[in-house]
C-alpha cells in the first residue's frame, strides 16, 4: 500500500513538471502574431505576387521573441463573402487583419466586427473612402497613389510619341487611343485613366479617344474586349492604355491572336510591373509599364502588423497623417528593364 501512495505521489509530481514545462514554453515572451488575410479576388496577378512577397517578409522577421502564423482567404469578389471571412478570422484568433477592400465604399461591416474585437484592420491595395478610415484609430492602409500611376503611364506614352513619329500612322497629327479600364466606377481605375490621359495632353500630344472599355482587370475579359474594338476600329487604334499590366497583356494577345504584323501594332501601355508585364516590356510586347513596389508594400504591411500586436516600433514607421503608408511608383521601359527583372528574381 505504502509502496501505490508513493507511486500516485510520483506520478502526480511528473505530471506537474510536465504542465510547468508546457507553460514555460507558452509564456517565455513570445510575442503571438496571427495575421489574418483576405483580398477581393485570386485572380489578380498583382495581389497574387503581394501576397507571397508579405509572407516572405512576414517569415524573415519571425525570431526567438516571436511566433508569426498568415491564414489567407480569396472572397471572390463578394463583399458578403469578405464580410464573413473577417468574422471567421477573428472567431480564430487573427490579432492584426489584412484586408483588400472587394468593394471600397462598402467597409462598415468589417470595421465594426475589428472594433467589437479590439483587432487593427491594415487595408492595403484598394483605399477605403476617407470618411471611413476615420471611423475608429485602428485603421490603417498601405498602397501607392493611384495619381502617380497615371501620371507616370502618360509621361511614357507622352515619351514614347515624341520620341518615335511613326506611332501616329494615318499622320494626322493626333493620336486615337482606347482605354481599357478596370471595374466600372472604381476609383483607382477612374483617376488612373483620368491623370494619364491629362498628362498627355498636357505634354502636348494631341487626342483622339475611340474608346473605353471596361476588362475587370482581367487579362482574357482585355483580350475579348480588344477584338471587339480591333474589329470595330481597324487599324486606326495608335495607342493603348489599360490600367493594369494583365488588361495591356490581353491587349497584346488580340493582336497576336488576329495575326496582326508589326507594323500596324499600336503602342500598349501597363502599370503594375508583374513578372509576366516585365516580361513583356522585355520582349517589347508592351511599350512600358508603371512599377507599383510591392516588395515594398508587403515590409510596410509586415513591420506595421508586428507593430501594431507587440506595441513596439509604431515610431519607426513613416504615415502620412498619422494611419497611411504611400510607397513610389516608377516607370518602366526597354531602357532599365534589367534593372527590374534582376530585382524580380532575387
Amino acid at each position: 500500500m505504502k509502496r501505490k501512495k508513493i507511486w500516485v505521489l510520483g506520478a502526480v509530481f511528473c505530471t506537474a513538471l510536465q504542465l510547468l514545462s508546457c507553460g514555460k514554453k507558452q509564456t517565455a515572451g513570445e510575442e503571438k502574431i496571427h495575421v489574418g488575410v483576405t483580398y477581393y479576388n485570386q485572380s489578380d496577378t498583382f495581389l497574387n505576387q503581394l501576397i507571397a512577397c508579405f509572407r516572405e517578409s512576414l517569415e524573415e522577421m519571425e525570431g526567438e521573441d516571436s511566433q508569426i502564423t498568415l491564414t489567407v482567404r480569396d472572397a471572390a469578389g463578394s463583399q458578403r463573402t469578405q464580410d464573413d471571412q473577417v468574422k471567421e478570422l477573428l472567431d480564430a484568433g487573427s490579432n492584426v487583419l489584412c484586408v483588400n477592400l472587394v468593394d471600397r465604399a462598402d467597409p462598415s461591416e468589417i470595421i465594426d466586427l475589428a472594433r467589437e474585437s479590439g483587432v487593427p484592420i491594415i487595408f492595403f491595395n484598394r483605399e477605403p473612402v476617407a470618411g471611413d478610415m476615420m471611423q475608429w484609430d485602428g485603421l490603417y492602409y498601405v498602397g501607392a497613389d493611384a495619381k502617380q500611376s497615371g501620371v507616370m503611364q502618360g509621361e511614357l506614352a507622352a515619351e514614347a510619341i515624341k520620341e518615335n513619329g511613326s506611332i501616329d500612322r494615318n499622320k494626322d497629327g493626333k493620336i486615337q487611343y482606347v482605354v481599357l479600364e478596370g471595374e466600372p466606377g472604381h476609383q483607382d481605375a477612374i483617376i488612373r485613366t483620368e491623370n494619364a490621359v491629362d498628362t498627355l495632353k498636357a505634354n502636348g500630344i494631341a487626342l483622339e479617344k475611340l474608346e473605353c472599355g471596361i476588362a475587370n482587370w482581367n487579362r482574357a475579359q482585355a483580350q475579348n474586349r480588344m477584338m471587339q474594338m480591333v474589329s470595330q476600329y481597324q487599324n486606326k487604334i495608335e495607342l493603348v492604355l489599360a490600367n493594369n499590366d494583365d488588361m495591356a497583356l490581353g491587349a497584346s494577345d488580340a493582336y497576336e491572336k488576329l495575326n496582326y504584323t508589326e507594323s500596324v501594332l499600336p503602342v500598349i501601355f501597363g502599370i503594375d510591373g508583374t513578372d509576366v508585364g516585365l516580361l513583356a516590356v522585355a520582349e517589347e510586347k508592351l511599350s512600358g509599364t508603371v512599377y507599383n513596389d510591392k516588395e515594398g508594400q508587403a515590409q510596410a504591411m509586415a513591420r506595421l502588423s508586428l507593430a501594431l500586436v507587440s506595441g513596439r516600433g509604431m515610431e519607426e514607421i513613416e504615415f502620412e497623417n498619422d494611419r497611411y503608408v504611400y510607397l513610389n511608383y516608377s516607370k518602366i521601359t526597354m531602357d532599365n528593364i534589367g534593372d527590374y527583372l534582376k530585382q524580380d528574381e532575387e
